[in-house]
Parts: structure tokens; sequence; C-alpha cells
């Protein structure tokens, strides 16, 4: 006799936030928008990107850059402070509809965020990645 319940692997083994994607260009964009969204170095004039999407096995999730260290078995020092920085990306895709998060629960603690405008701020340079604008907009979560 089988179980009523069917059995779901938790393959991110407790990291992250796992989404659900709405059509196939989603990953991609979801990628794009996060290499534009970050801790921003005022000195420096650079945007350091705060969280990755994952796929695995057909399915996805929204981690902190240090969620990756211990999704690997690295040593990470991650903080309420980190968790709540991406609970407020994640919260800011879905508000967006680039994604659906895939649980009935409320995402929390949240950070509040400070929206910068690129080109005025002078943000020359992205960690890893390009300038993004999302409205013309950088989207920076204020620590």
């Amino acid at each position: 006799m089988q179980d009523e319940y069917e059995y779901v692997e938790d393959i991110f083994r407790g990291y992250g936030v796992e989404v659900i994607l709405p059509d196939e260009d989603s990953f991609l964009k979801i990628r794009e928008t996060l290499t534009r969204i970050g801790v921003s170095s005022r000195k420096e004039n650079k945007l350091y990107q705060s969280c990755h999407i994952l796929h695995k096995r057909g399915r996805y999730a929204i981690l902190h850059f240090k969620e990756l260290f211990s999704l690997d078995g690295l040593e990470s020092d991650l903080s309420e402070s980190d968790i709540a920085r991406r609970n407020t990306i994640t919260n800011l895709l879905e508000e967006w509809e680039l994604l659906e998060i895939d649980s009935d629960e409320e995402l929390e603690p949240t950070l509040s965020l400070k929206q910068m405008n690129w080109r005025r701020n002078k943000i020359t340079e992205h960690v890893k990645r390009s300038i993004f604008s999302f409205n013309n907009s950088i989207y920076i979560i204020r620590m």
C-alpha cells in the first residue's frame, strides 16, 4: 500500500527560498536581475551581488551567496541580516512577477530597500556582472 503523502526530497537542504518560475525565460531574467541587486560600496563605486538563483533537478531556489558556501559544505558566517536581505530580494522578484514563492508562509525577516539611479550615483563596477537598471534604477539593500 502506497503512502497518501508523496515524499519531496529537500534538495536544497533547508537553504534558500524555493520558487516557481512562470515560464521558460524566467530563469535568465531572474539571473540577470539578481546581478543588479546587492550591497553597494560607496568608496569603490561597486555593487556586490547578494543572491543567486539555483536550478537543481527541475526545481529552483533563491539563495544568499553565503548559503551557497554552506550548501557546498564550506564554512560560512551567514547572519540573520543575510537571511533578511535574501527574503527582501525574493519578495521584490515576486512583486515584479518574475517568480512565485513556493510557500504560503510570509518570508521574514526583511529589510528596507534603497533605490538608486545608477547614472546619478555613478556605480562604475558590478562585481562579476555588468551594469543593470530595472526601470533605470539599481536596487540596493540598506544595511
